[in-house]
């Protein structure tokens, strides 16, 4: 479903943009006064534009609709209130405790690559060995910035050439977009990016609805080097509870090696020099 359609330097209706989120989630207007602890009555005079609710009660109802940090402003000012929740950027002061920690956390993971994105797969820090892993491949500084890793993993000018298994890994990166969107929300800017990776050679439309691949734990990603496959797999970290957009639209991705031989390998490999 997509969002209300706003024509420019008009603030969204209350009323649609509740109605949005509520047949978004699937919830009836019971069904939300329920979870919000409010009225059925209320919610449809709200939707009606016959009433505002109160600060308090418009929290209840996103919270009881999980909307993201950056919609729920989007809601207030619709309400005639301030935003609550700041839209300052990864790196400001304000995140300093945030992004001091994934520092560590970065650091903690060498000699293997690990990186943190916002919402739509930039990178905007990485560890030393995430350079010096994907420089073993291609000449990373010849692309241009923001690196954003799918592009990274479709391009034929990429990664995509050295990863053994690339059509189960694309179908699984088309179905960790839906999955890890936030707020699972597929907005604009994301369907934008999924045409772009649509658009590379052999990528095909399906996989927009990806199915289970096998049965197992995870769908390792296997990069050829040397007539070697090195199999790693990925975990991926959120900042829980947070209080700004810019904390929730974090991403910390970690990868590990997924077997012994990729482990010894992957230690011999970093430890050449790179050409």
């Amino acid at each position: 479903m997509k969002s209300p359609v706003l024509k420019s330097n008009t603030t969204p209706n209350l009323g649609v943009l509740l109605r949005y989120w509520r047949d978004l989630r699937g919830r009836s207007q019971l069904d939300l006064s329920f979870d919000a602890g409010i009225s059925q009555k209320q919610i449809s005079f709200v939707e009606s534009g016959r009433s505002v609710p109160g600060r308090q009660t418009l929290m209840a109802i996103a919270q009881a609709l999980d909307i993201p940090l950056r919609d729920r402003n989007a809601l207030f000012l619709a309400a005639g209130y301030a935003a609550i929740f700041s839209e300052n950027a990864w790196d400001s002061v304000e995140m300093a405790a945030v992004t001091n920690a994934l520092s560590r956390m970065l650091r903690q993971h060498e000699p293997f690559p690990a990186l943190v994105m916002d919402r739509y797969w930039n990178v905007l820090m990485t560890n030393q060995s995430t350079p010096r892993f994907f420089g073993r491949f291609i000449d990373m500084q010849a692309r241009q910035g923001p690196r954003n890793m799918l592009h990274l993993m479709f391009d034929p000018q990429g990664m995509r050439p050295f990863i053994a298994n690339w059509h189960d890994v694309a179908r699984s990166l088309f179905e960790r977009v839906y999955r890890e969107s936030i707020g699972r929300v597929v907005d604009q800017k994301t369907r934008d990016l999924l045409a772009e990776l649509l658009a590379y050679p052999d990528v095909k439309s399906e996989w927009k609805n990806p199915v289970a691949i096998g049965f197992m734990p995870a769908i390792p990603i296997g990069f050829i080097k040397d007539d070697r496959v090195l199999n790693y797999f990925s975990m991926v970290t959120t900042v829980g509870t947070p209080q700004t957009v810019a904390a929730q639209e974090l991403r910390i991705e970690c990868m590990f090696p997924a077997d012994e031989a990729t482990e010894a390998h992957h230690a011999e490999m970093m430890g050449q020099p790179l050409t």
